[in-house]
């Protein structure tokens, strides 16, 4: 070493994060999972589990959060889990035509083109996805690391929030929580709340946990910096038809009245976000219901004392 400045760039390898491409042999389709495993052994009823969607723009959010909280866990309430986000094989993120089929519930549709000459946008294909992570993703994580099935989480924004609803109400099993940031709700014309209505009329036997949430600048404010501008008015029309806050939170007051998820539903509005802004908040959100503590009881330390 001479004392000089290495002036050189280095790769950047974040400890303890992998990531594996697996395919869906059904469709033979693509999945880049990103997984962050703690270093320590898991515990003896696994580690919770937080599963993101849109899993390129979400997974260093997730594990950045979780690792500075679960350092100091009697003051964050937060502890070590197991991250797994799904993306795509693209260093974008977000891969568009691939999120608008996996996020979206049926029916099936064709939609015109993101750009000019480009190939139409096909949507409804959230089951596929559902089946996806339930019988390859899930399997392959569990020989990979001892999971609490007890303890897992999903999450999603926007589209990804939309799905998260329909996962939700077609098979609460699945998951145990369900944190569903800036749902596209208004979707085919709101049909996720027939979704809803058909969850409800089966009955609520799982012990879910719902979080919905939304930025402060989704409903009827813009956000500052598009007051005044050319688009304007664009902006408050279409916030005020789709309605994302005004609909979490009709949603979570609806489900809040059933008996059976009384106090296990929370909308909560995040103060001075807009629709893009919001995600590495509700991410963070995300990490602390997913790896909220499991805090002994006062007589587990009694029975272990005697």
């Amino acid at each position: 070493m001479d004392g000089k400045n290495d002036d050189q760039l280095h790769p950047f390898i974040k400890a303890d994060c992998f990531y594996h491409d697996l395919h869906d042999g059904a469709e033979s389709r693509i999945y880049r999972i990103f997984v962050h495993l703690p270093r320590k052994a898991a515990p003896e009823t696994g580690w919770p589990v937080l599963y993101l969607t849109d899993g390129n723009a979400c997974f260093l959010t997730a594990v950045d959060a979780m690792q500075v909280q679960a350092s100091y866990p009697q003051g964050t309430d937060v502890e070590d889990g197991v991250v797994v986000a799904i993306g795509y094989p693209t260093d974008e993120p977000y891969d568009p035509f691939r999120r608008s089929w996996d996020l979206s519930p049926p029916p099936v549709r064709a939609h015109p083109p993101f750009f000019a000459g480009g190939p139409e946008v096909m949507t409804g294909g959230a089951n596929e996805f559902l089946d996806f992570i339930e019988a390859q993703l899930k399997p392959w994580l569990a020989g990979l690391v001892r999971i609490d099935p007890a303890r897992q989480t999903l999450f999603g924004h926007s589209f990804g929030g939309l799905f998260t609803l329909h996962a939700l109400f077609a098979g609460p099993e699945r998951f145990q929580r369900y944190v569903s940031a800036s749902p596209a709700i208004y979707w085919e014309n709101a049909e996720i709340l027939d979704e809803e209505q058909r969850f409800l009329a089966r009955g609520v036997t799982s012990p879910i946990e719902l979080h919905l949430s939304a930025g402060e600048y989704e409903g009827d404010r813009i956000a500052p910096f598009h007051k005044g501008t050319a688009e304007e008015e664009k902006r408050l029309e279409n916030a005020r038809k789709i309605r994302t806050v005004g609909m979490a939170r009709d949603m979570a007051e609806r489900l809040n009245g059933v008996m059976a998820l009384k106090d296990r539903v929370v909308f909560e509005e995040f103060a001075g976000e807009n629709h893009m802004s919001v995600l590495p908040v509700a991410v963070n959100r995300a990490v602390q219901i997913a790896f909220r503590r499991l805090i002994p009881r006062r007589e587990d330390f009694d029975a272990s004392s005697s």
